[in-house]
């Protein structure tokens, strides 16, 4: 069985309550798809828990991070990138630790095939940055041009919208498939969600599981007050990044 996880986005309790529900699971295969930070307080910390991962890919604020090109982001955002980016980079060369995190996110892959299963952070067509959301299901020509880059299943995150659109041009929420998707024979993207700021009204970390038969989207509680915090005492972080993971939104 596999456990995905994505968008992260430097929540340390999300992330170590996934961690921890993962570890009940006696699942010993994680895939992260990407965003390990931005937006968060503890990208370290984060980074620490996730760089020895087989699988991590590259995600559009990881990749900011990087590059420290953020020109697409909303102000809030590029504020985090930069603060994420200074935090992990300042005196970098006097810090082996520091090394060892940069390179892990230069080793962050975009996209990675296993067998007729594609994992991605945004979609197949751009890995990184493209957004699939739920009204795309009726974007006929959109899914359809996806759907001709995808061997049978691909996981994606990126939207923190958890999901399934199937080659039929439909969209169906965790809730409407009472959290289980059966694949068969036909295509579908699969968004996982995300650990460490939901936008789908519940607050609580999204993942998902895969063992080959079905899909399981998975939801735990952590200490959001906590992250809430940090954020609030970090003056580079917009208040708002926390103040949304109380709504889910």
């Amino acid at each position: 069985m596999i456990a995905f996880i994505s968008d992260i986005h430097s929540n340390l309790a999300a992330l170590e309550a996934v961690l921890g529900d993962i570890r009940a699971k006696k699942i010993d295969e994680i895939v992260c798809l990407g965003d390990v930070v931005g937006y968060g307080p503890d990208p370290e910390a984060c980074i620490d828990l996730l760089k020895d991962l087989k699988t991590v890919l590259l995600g559009n604020h990881d990749e900011a991070v990087l590059t420290g090109e953020a020109s697409d982001f909303n102000l809030r955002a590029r504020r985090a990138a930069d603060w994420t980016r200074q935090r992990l980079s300042d005196n970098i060369h006097n810090d082996p630790l520091k090394q060892e995190r940069w390179n892990f996110l230069e080793r962050m892959e975009s996209i990675r095939q296993e067998g007729n299963v594609t994992y991605v952070h945004g979609s197949p067509r751009n890995p990184t940055k493209e957004y699939v959301i739920p009204r795309d299901a009726t974007n006929h020509g959109k899914m359809k041009d996806i759907f001709d880059q995808i061997p049978h299943l691909c996981f994606g995150g990126h939207t923190h919208l958890p999901g399934v659109f199937t080659e039929k041009f439909e969209f169906f929420s965790p809730q409407d498939l009472h959290n289980i998707y059966i694949p068969d024979s036909s295509k579908a993207f699969v968004n996982i969600g995300s650990v460490g700021q939901p936008r789908d009204g519940d607050i609580r970390a999204c993942y998902a599981t895969y063992d080959g038969e079905s899909v399981v989207w998975r939801r735990v509680e952590y200490d959001v007050d906590k992250t809430v915090q940090k954020i609030h005492a970090i003056d580079a972080l917009d208040r708002s990044l926390g103040d949304r993971l109380l709504e889910g939104h």
